[in-house]
């Protein structure tokens, strides 16, 4: 049965971008998809006008996709991006602000979490909330389950450190967790929706915002003004300064980290809501990359060709979040064009 609802969801999706649904080129090309919808890359058969941003080019970055949201199609993609965790590795994710978001679940997580030897590595949010402290922040992580399947670690607990931005035009310094220095490599984890301030959370957002110190997220809001509150920055030097902070980490790390966006529960409300807008549109799949702009890039794709994704568009559009992926491709980042494999 959820083979047969995958293949409908691939069925559906092609008719939309064959009526010419906004956000896409309505240039013809082929969608690699895996032979009889099963698992692995491949040149398959079946074709779509390409979403906006995707492309045959060899030179743009893969972007692995299943339809499957489940521990087992977790572990396929993450199998599926050839990449080794290696030493000290950490898995980033949001907790959770409590008492209803969205956050991934462990029961999705663990299997993945637990190969990895991973610890679930987080940080102190600057907004205030349930997770403004550690001990509050690693309450919530208990309570949500993740203490359960492995260590977690709130990484500015015992302080920060700063990073260099090269290439920004609004930060010089990224300030990250004290922690960071004790991991080797990363692993990703998102949840893709959308977001009250930048329009959208992923990939991005979960490196720059995320990894960020307490006051590293007022740094990034207030675009190197203040870390002292992350209230009355503008708009786009923020968004431009998520980007800024992001290559500051994927700079350090060295390639040394990959991303996953889980598109389940597609509200246009952040996992820092505690009682968000409930979802409108249907659970699309799992996606990652070794490039992080070319997988938020994707995500967003599919949401605009999405007959149901109008509501969280709007949100996306309506802070211009779109400005952040322009921005971080521009100073290097990653690529906003991509090439999307099915493997299951």
């Amino acid at each position: 049965m959820k083979r047969f609802i995958s293949i409908l969801l691939l069925i559906g999706l092609t008719i939309t971008l064959l009526a010419g649904c906004s956000r896409t080129s309505g240039d013809s090309n082929v969608m690699p998809i895996a032979p009889d919808g099963g698992s692995g890359s491949g040149n398959g058969t079946e074709t779509a006008d390409k979403l906006e941003h995707q492309t045959d080019s060899k030179d743009a970055p893969v972007v692995y996709m299943t339809t499957d949201i489940s521990s087992a199609g977790l572990m396929a993609i993450y199998k599926e991006l050839g990449f080794e965790a290696t030493g000290n590795v950490a898995v980033k994710l949001h907790t959770g602000e409590p008492p209803n978001s969205n956050y991934l679940r462990p029961e999705l997580i663990k299997d993945l979490v637990q190969s990895l030897k991973g610890t679930i590595v987080e940080s102190n949010t600057a907004y205030g909330g349930s997770r403004t402290s550690t001990a509050m922040h690693m309450q919530v992580a208990k309570d949500h389950g993740f203490t359960e399947i492995a260590d977690v670690d709130i990484m500015d607990a015992e302080g920060e450190v700063a990073l260099p931005v090269v290439g920004g035009k609004n930060l010089k310094e990224n300030f990250v967790g004290s922690h960071f220095k004790n991991y080797n490599s990363f692993v990703v984890l998102s949840h893709f929706k959308g977001h009250a301030m930048g329009g959208f959370g992923g990939a991005i957002k979960n490196i720059s915002i995320g990894i960020s110190s307490k006051g590293g997220k007022s740094w990034i809001h207030t675009a190197g003004t203040t870390k002292d509150s992350p209230w009355g920055g503008q708009q786009d030097p923020f968004l431009e300064s998520m980007a800024e902070a992001g290559k500051a980490v994927s700079d350090s790390l060295d390639k040394k980290i990959v991303y996953i966006n889980v598109m389940n529960r597609l509200s246009i409300d952040c996992d820092c809501n505690g009682n968000p807008a409930e979802p409108d549109m249907h659970d699309i799949g799992i996606l990652a990359s070794v490039d992080p702009v070319a997988l938020d890039m994707a995500c967003v794709d599919l949401v605009a060709a999405d007959p149901d994704g109008k509501s969280l568009m709007e949100r996306i559009n309506s802070r211009n979040g779109l400005h952040t992926l322009d921005y971080a491709a521009e100073i290097g980042l990653g690529s906003l064009d991509y090439n999307l494999v099915s493997i299951r």
